[in-house]
């Protein structure tokens, strides 16, 4: 047995211990099981939130990309993304905390007093996490077949790691995930940091030296192309991930975890400190563009890998296994338990509402292992069309997006019927792209490259808002003339 495979093994118990330990002390009621009775301070919110948002993508697809894209790959930074929470989830928390909800779905049915709605919400955001479970998993099975130089097979990797997390969330929900976000927050700078320095000296002598050689070597390699990874497509990705990014239901129902407001606001302000991590990333990703030529397609996602193994001795390949192991358990321990918990909570109590709060918590529990299986199902057996369906489900998300915006204000213009339309229609637009393969190029071709450049996510949110407005508008002028008879008998 090889030095990483010890150490991967070693870390990966060492998460297990401690996720089940977090449970130690509590009654795992569903609010304390769900979001922590909403408990956490700024440190462990920091860790959780960042548990989620760097996951495999940092060490697969960021430096992935950074080897493939070049220059258009600074997208990852989007610093507008932690600038949208800084602002809409203090409120969200607070309407959270004084009518008790704790999903996602909770809340727009709340809001809009409207049962339905909720339940929308709530399939809309299970049928996007699914996809994104399966990704997590995908990279996992990659980083530890790699990190063990194959002799951990792919499939037997998925099953442990899914166990693994299966165990700890079962066992303490929550506390589970942030517990492990510790560890792997740790390991993951460490490894980052070290790679992001030592790989560019090693092979050029310096980041600058990097930088000079592979742009002699690749002219325009790091600059924005005149047409399709151009500055409208920057623009409006970074407003894709920036009003998405916390409409995943796992993110928005991590945030009502927070113990304050102002818990929120300071993870909120100190989280960008975390990208000047993605900024290594992409140096390891530069670096390997020259010294591990020819990677193509998906293969390049090994990039980060390729490289290390090449560079370093297998000891230190475990440990940068046993970073991306937790950089996927510790996203997809955040996934299910959220899945679980709309499907329990705002799925089956919607056609059962006389469900106790006892048998829902059961429940809940019940969903985390058959979610896993669901998972492992299209792991072995989706394809790789699952990278394609996690943009999907990005841009799915994103449809949530109006409706809650239009929700902070003191008289919202939407109506329920009107919110829910508007998701459809966004929902509707995404999902003809991907499945038909269109891109905004195709579909109008003789418009402008920036037009031709957008990314569908920012154009179905605006049919969206523009359709939930003129529906709301039609139903309230409806309501108003049905309401107007009734008002006048009473004035009789």
């Amino acid at each position: 047995m090889n030095s990483s495979i010890i150490i991967i093994g070693l870390t990966l118990c060492l998460a297990i211990y401690l996720g089940i330990k977090a449970r130690k002390g509590r009654d795992m009621k569903l609010e304390q099981w769900a979001v922590a009775e909403r408990n956490f301070g700024s440190l462990i919110m920091f860790v959780l939130m960042a548990g989620e948002m760097f996951s495999t993508f940092i060490f697969l697809g960021a430096s992935g990309g950074a080897y493939r894209m070049g220059g258009p790959t600074i997208y990852v930074f989007c610093a507008i993304t932690y600038v949208i929470p800084f602002w809409i989830l203090p409120p969200i928390w607070r309407y959270a905390k004084k009518h008790n909800l704790i999903t996602q779905s909770d809340f727009f049915a709340k809001k809009y007093q409207s049962k339905n709605l909720g339940l929308l919400v709530a399939i809309i955001g299970v049928i996007s996490m699914i996809p994104y479970i399966v990704l997590q998993l995908k990279g996992f099975q990659i980083i530890v077949s790699e990190a063990s130089y194959g002799a951990i097979p792919p499939k037997i990797a998925v099953w442990i790691g899914l166990i693994a997390v299966t165990i700890f969330v079962y066992i303490s929900g929550i506390h589970g995930s942030a517990w492990t976000a510790v560890l792997k927050d740790i390991l993951m700078l460490t490894v980052i940091l070290f790679l992001g320095f030592y790989l560019p000296f090693h092979y050029y002598g310096g980041i600058q030296p990097m930088f000079e050689t592979l742009d002699k070597a690749k002219p325009g390699f790091l600059l924005m192309p005149d047409k399709g990874l151009s500055i409208s497509w920057y623009v409006s990705i970074c407003l894709t991930i920036a009003l998405g990014q916390y409409m995943w239901p796992h993110c928005f129902g991590a945030s009502l975890s927070s113990k304050s407001e102002a818990a929120l606001r300071k993870n909120t302000a100190i989280l960008p400190l975390y990208q000047i991590v993605l900024v290594f990333i992409l140096f390891i990703g530069f670096t390997a563009v020259l010294q591990i030529p020819n990677l193509e397609g998906t293969a390049s996602d090994l990039a980060l890998f390729k490289i290390a193994k090449a560079s370093l001795p297998p000891w230190f390949i475990g440990v940068i296994g046993a970073a991306g192991l937790l950089a996927a358990l510790i996203p997809c321990s955040l996934l299910i338990l959220t899945a679980s918990t709309l499907l329990s909570k705002n799925i089956y109590k919607h056609f059962k509402p006389n469900t106790s709060e006892q048998k829902l918590a059961k429940l809940t529990r019940i969903f985390v292992p058959v979610l896993a299986l669901i998972s492992l199902f299209f792991t072995f057996y989706g394809g790789n069309t699952m990278i394609a369906l996690l943009t999907m489900a990005y841009s799915f998300v994103l449809q949530l997006f109006p409706p809650l915006a239009f929700s902070f204000m003191k008289k919202n213009p939407v109506s329920k019927v009107g919110a829910a339309i508007g998701m459809v229609v966004g929902v509707a637009i995404v999902a003809y792209q991907t499945i038909q393969g269109t891109t905004m190029a195709t579909m109008f071709p003789s418009a402008p490259h920036f037009i031709q450049d957008l990314d569908i996510g920012v154009v179905a949110i605006l049919v969206n808002t523009v359709v939930m407005l003129a529906v709301s508008l039609f139903t309230k002028k409806v309501a108003a003339i049905q309401e107007e008879p009734i008002s006048q008998v009473s004035n009789l």
